[in-house]
């Protein structure tokens, strides 16, 4: 059976693409200025960082229900 990944790992990988993403765009921008390129690198870290916060607020709230479900 495969095992499911719980929101907080996911959530976490989604960030850590955001920052690499981010440092690509930076990099890029001191090289070579605002271009397309560098547009679509922070339109995707903006995306892979809303998306890893998301995942990590549902981690938490998916535990905080499993709490009060338990006592």
């Amino acid at each position: 059976m495969k095992r499911r990944q719980s929101p907080l790992f996911i959530g976490i990988i989604y960030a850590s693409l955001g920052a690499l993403f981010t440092a690509i765009a930076i990099q890029t921008v001191n090289s070579s200025g605002w271009g397309v390129f560098a547009y679509i690198l922070v339109l995707i870290a903006t995306l892979d960082f809303g998306s890893g916060l998301r995942m990590i607020m549902m981690h938490f709230k998916i535990k905080s229900a499993n709490n009060k479900k338990k006592k």
